[in-house]
């Protein structure tokens, strides 16, 4: 069966490298790190020192004060990157039919506003609670605010798998567009939990790295490395038809091939490289390519000794003794683990690599672990022509997804 041809017009993003896809990309090419000191809080009694905090971020810039007031952090990070990416697709809903025009969010709870809920509803009783606490408070609001923003009437949900919701954000537009549910899909990834009690509740878990030296503390394939950093941030990518978008003469930047999901059904936090696997290999079938037309892997790469283990272990399973002649990158050595918009954001980087030729590197990396033994490119971008690049996302609790980008190619 041919599958509709899906490409990326339109990207935004909002992290610790910068509040725009140039500061994102200057970043990513010159191994710069977004990870330092927490400043959202006080930290001092906490076992985690280190975050990567988007800083210098303004939301007033990007939209009223009213509506400022009214949202959440991962809202206004979700506005700021979309009316980027909508710009840079040059997408105009005035020429769109409406219907066909469709939004899917990723993005998580953030605490610390049902705490604060909580905290009055206990304190002052139930009529002072705030009355937009749900409006505030629920995961849809993302996916409500955007579409309501852009007057997008088409498709409006969400997704949620933990670390690998970025990724599954893009791959199921990806298929709504594929069941000709819309023209457009906008997958937004917004993630603001970088908060006290998520610091905490992960340090107990043992997750995060306790390393207080930032330059330290991200080390994705490193021997030394021992655990994530948290991050925050949002990353917005459009999809559409390969036919819509050449009728409206949008800027075509690589084409979606195809995706895949699979779930381990095997613990709570440690990964299975077996399923893993099979992601990859489903979703180069699904994208139709072979193994060995793979130019460069982007790696889910966290910097815990189970999850880089068991990535590389997985990427020898489907390449076999070619794995070792792969590329192999982590954006989180940069700007940490962003959680839901993690995915998306790295998306970013993967479409951002497929045009200008340069994958960004691995950073922090100083010594060899004899169990990840691959092409990690340790600390300096590398130039190289990439036409197929395999994005792995893979979740806490084992749900995984992983995209295939093209270097788009007219046929």
């Amino acid at each position: 069966m041919n599958k509709q041809r899906v490409v990326v017009t339109g990207m935004g993003v909002i992290c610790p490298l910068g509040l725009n896809m140039d500061e994102f990309w200057a970043g990513l090419v010159a191994g710069k790190s977004g990870i330092d000191y927490i400043t959202h809080f006080d930290a001092s009694n906490y076992p985690v020192k280190v975050a990567a905090e988007v800083n210098g971020f303004d939301p007033t810039k990007y939209m009223d004060i009213k509506t400022v007031e009214r949202t959440r952090r991962a809202i206004h990070f979700a506005i700021a990157a979309v009316k980027e990416a909508v710009k840079s697709a040059r997408l105009d809903m005035t020429k769109e039919q409406t219907e066909r025009v469709g939004i899917i969010c990723s993005n998580m709870i953030e605490h610390k506003c049902i705490a604060e809920g909580w905290e009055t509803l206990q304190k002052r009783g139930p009529r002072r609670v705030d009355p937009l606490f749900f409006t505030k408070s629920a995961p849809s609001m993302v996916s409500i605010q955007i579409a309501m923003l852009l007057g997008a009437r088409g498709p409006n949900t969400s997704v949620n798998s933990l670390c690998a919701s970025g990724s599954d954000t893009i791959g199921t537009c990806l298929n709504f567009i594929r069941l000709d549910y819309a023209d457009v899909m906008i997958a937004v990834a917004s993630d603001a939990s970088l908060d006290e009690m998520t610091i905490a509740a992960m340090s107990r878990l043992g997750a995060l790295s306790p390393e207080p030296d930032p330059n330290k503390a991200c080390r994705p394939f490193d021997l030394n490395r021992n655990g994530f950093v948290y991050g925050e941030g949002s990353g917005v990518v459009i999809l559409e038809t390969y036919e819509h978008a050449k009728r409206r003469e949008a800027p075509i930047l690589a084409e979606l091939a195809g995706a895949a999901w699979t779930y381990d059904a095997y613990d709570m936090t440690a990964p299975q490289p077996e399923t893993e696997a099979i992601a990859m290999r489903i979703a180069l079938q699904n994208a139709g390519v072979k193994p060995e037309e793979v130019d460069y892997i982007n790696a889910h790469g966290t910097s815990t000794k189970l999850n880089d283990i068991s990535e590389t272990k997985a990427i020898k399973m489907v390449f076999g003794d070619r794995a070792y002649q792969i590329p192999i990158s982590t954006h989180k050595s940069m700007f940490g683990h962003l959680i839901t918009a993690g995915g998306a954001v790295e998306s970013i980087g993967v479409v951002l690599t497929v045009n200008n030729g340069i994958i960004p590197p691995t950073i922090h990396y100083e010594t060899p672990d004899p169990e990840c033994d691959l092409d990690y490119v340790p600390n300096v971008a590398r130039q190289a022509q990439v036409n197929v690049c395999l994005k792995n996302s893979f979740g806490l609790g084992g749900q995984n997804c992983c995209l295939v980008f093209k270097r788009f190619k007219e046929i």
